[in-house]
């Protein structure tokens, strides 16, 4: 029995937070699984598939309203074998039938509900329904019945439906990718980077119109085309951009970190839920944006998102969690939103007063009567209007967040889905690299470092890695996502942690991944392997979604594995993507961010950095140079103590003919097109060197 007594279905058994959460339903329901598809097929029934996730706001709404409904749950169980999805752990799945959704209906999104022959054959499908008919969908129950007698009464009505979608799934397949070039050079990378200027908001930032999403691709290859080109407007639409998200309700102003989304043009009102990926991907751009800028606030924001991210999203193992949900007590932001009488009750009234003007908070509110905190005005006018200097009203403003936080950590949290999942704990290691990069803090080296010893030891067997670790257990068998993500993790990791150990793992990651993942006829990768279990279509990871695409992934992968070992095929492979793609990401590049950033990569060719040094004190103002003062995307850099180069020079080709001079307290080689500098021995020369080659020379 489950809480308030009531009886437990077969999720009971799982270990998925979100199907957890539905365990108590009285839906007889199933996971995905043999047990359940046999009994479709046995008994000749229709299948209703629903496909969410923990942090989903709607999908708890729908949960409430007929998932927990006797009656409704009564029609189901007559007539359907249900099956609940947890789109993380199953993102095959979920793919898929995304994929009709949007085939079928134009749109997509979760809850994803899909009506299936026993064959998994789609024949009706939408995402949310209502309990009764409104927003112009019709009623649960009154679609359930309307369903389950066509099935019974009319199969070839059913049967025609299926063919016709999978018919239009075939050719939206097909048709969907190829798009192939033999020229990989600056223009693909020019029409792209207009194109996406071309959807950018110059009012509010961010690229079209409500919903906003963060689009951290987007705005990283508008930094790289910025690097490129010396084009002011790129670089000065994302910082645009990042203020505007920085300063909106999108962002949480007291315990940091991004929500998923804003609900409105002007990043005002978020869609509350927390993801990983989204706080990692950003936590990369804004530290990007500090090392392009040098301006402090984008640092300062990179921090706040990494710690956030620390404190609340880490397990006691040292993985990262997936999610934190939007609702608390039943209610969307309540944890987050705030009222005014709350702010006057846990401080002076004079500093509540300015924490307001700072805010934006009002008696009325801008969310259902409470708050969402935003920037509303400056510390400058702020100052102006309370007759302080701004230093004093910083410190107010710092004081109140603090006293605001320890407040906010009294309310009943979101709930957090403790499921670690491959993939997006492979895009916090590489955030938090780049965080200790820029600025020094070990606890982000640490967490890095913690976290890749954490996955080889229980998500890897040999070669072969599992997507999901949840209570002491790994499961599931990674995606192309998943591997990939990882090896750029480990190149990661290796440039602050130089052992061969990582190069090594990455090569046999990559091995793996070719070997079980490539498709020979369309020379990418599948999203799932040939040990993964066969689904009504093979899909791929082309495009970016939520995250940068598992094919775009591996490309960029594969080229930086290329730099260290010289392998041929990791080049090849890696065109033959890129070729497959770039005509697509021109055309299209709101959709292929990453793919333009894997290409800038391959167009601008890696510069390798190798810092040999024995004096600790020198080697931080090296750090300093180049991670700091300049922004170098297409930098390969690693610093690797001088004793230990020898051991690298044997097993990894990248160090062939890079020693340390005795004499010298570090050595620098800095290398491009199959050219280095000499070696350098002062910060001044290494500081003259990428000074050149920002602009493009190496002399």
């Amino acid at each position: 029995m489950g809480k308030d007594g009531k009886r437990l279905n077969r999720l009971a058994y799982e270990s998925s937070p979100y199907l957890l959460q539905h365990a108590d339903n009285p839906v007889d329901w199933y996971p995905w699984c043999e047990e359940a598809l046999k009994k479709a097929r046995d008994e000749d029934k229709p299948i209703f598939l629903s496909i969410g996730y923990s942090a989903c706001h709607w999908c708890h709404v729908m949960e409430h309203e007929c998932f927990e409904d006797d009656e409704v749950a009564k029609i189901m169980n007559e007539n359907f074998i249900n099956i609940k999805v947890d789109r993380e752990e199953r993102p095959d799945i979920d793919d898929v039938y995304q994929k009709v959704c949007q085939l079928v209906t134009g749109t997509g999104g979760w809850p994803l509900s899909v009506f299936l022959t026993p064959d998994l054959r789609p024949f009706y499908i939408g995402t949310y329904f209502p309990k009764e008919d409104r927003y112009g969908l019709p009623g649960f129950p009154r679609l359930l019945k309307h369903l389950a007698e066509l099935y019974k009464n009319d199969k070839e009505k059913v049967k025609r439906q299926a063919d016709m979608i999978m018919h239009g799934l075939s050719f939206f397949d097909k048709g969907m990718y190829r798009s192939s070039t033999n020229e990989l050079d600056k223009s693909i990378l020019d029409e792209g980077a207009l194109r996406l200027l071309d959807d950018a908001d110059m009012i509010n930032g961010g690229f079209g119109n409500a919903p906003k999403f963060p689009n951290a691709t987007n705005l990283m290859f508008m930094l790289r085309y910025y690097r490129l080109t010396k084009i002011s407007k790129f670089l000065s639409f994302v910082l645009f951009t990042l203020d505007k998200m920085a300063y909106g309700g999108i962002h949480d102003h007291i315990g940091g970190g991004f929500h998923r989304y804003a609900t409105d043009s002007r990043w005002l009102i978020p869609h509350f839920e927390k993801m990983l990926y989204d706080n990692a991907l950003l936590a990369l751009l804004y530290s990007e944006a500090y090392q392009v800028s040098k301006e402090p606030r984008y640092l300062a924001v990179a921090k706040d998102t990494l710690d956030y991210m620390l404190r609340e999203m880490v397990t006691s193992e040292g993985l990262f969690c997936s999610s934190q949900d939007a609702d608390s007590e039943g209610e969307e932001g309540k944890y987050y939103t705030w009222s005014k009488k709350e702010l006057l009750d846990i401080m002076d009234k004079d500093d509540a007063e300015i924490l307001c003007t700072y805010f934006g908070i009002t008696e009325q509110g801008n969310f259902d009567g409470r708050n969402v905190l935003h920037v509303e005005n400056s510390i400058e006018r702020i100052a102006k209007i309370y007759g302080k200097s701004t230093e004093d009203i910083a410190s107010i403003i710092d004081k109140g967040k603090r006293v605001m936080l320890n407040a906010r950590e009294s309310r009943v949290k979101p709930a957090r889905d403790d499921k670690a999942i491959l993939a997006w704990n492979s895009l916090a290691i590489s955030a938090m690299v780049k965080g200790y990069k820029v600025s020094m803090d070990l606890r982000y080296l640490n967490a890095a470092v913690n976290a890749c010893k954490f996955i080889e030891h229980k998500l890897a067997e040999g070669s072969r890695l599992y997507r999901i670790y949840k209570d002491g257990k790994a499961k599931i068998l990674a995606y192309l996502d998943d591997y990939a993500y990882y090896i750029n993790a480990l190149l990661d990791v290796f440039s602050i942690d130089p052992r061969a150990y990582y190069i090594n793992r990455a090569v046999e990651y990559a091995d793996h991944m070719l070997k079980h993942f490539w498709d020979d006829n369309a020379n990418d990768l599948y999203y799932t392997s040939d040990e993964h279990e066969q689904l009504i279509l093979r899909d791929k990871s082309i495009y970016d979604l939520s995250t940068p695409s598992g094919n775009s992934m591996a490309a960029l992968a594969l080229l930086r594995l290329y730099t260290y070992t010289h392998m041929k095929e990791y080049l090849s492979k890696c065109e033959y993507i890129l070729k497959g793609h770039a005509l697509s990401a021109a055309e299209n590049p709101f959709a292929y961010g990453n793919m333009l950033n894997a290409l800038f990569l391959y167009v601008m060719k890696p510069l390798e950095i190798t810092v040999i040094a024995e004096d600790d004190n020198e080697v931080c103002k090296v750090k300093d140079i180049i991670w700091k003062s300049y922004y170098l995307p297409e930098a390969i850099d690693v610093i690797v103590d001088s004793n230990k180069v020898n051991d690298l020079n044997n097993s990894i080709p990248f160090f062939n003919g890079k020693a340390h001079d005795k004499g010298h307290r570090f050595t620098v080689y800095v290398c491009k097109d199959f050219t280095c500098s000499l070696p350098l021995h002062d910060i001044e020369e290494v500081a003259r060197v990428l000074s050149y080659v920002v602009l493009n020379r190496l002399t």
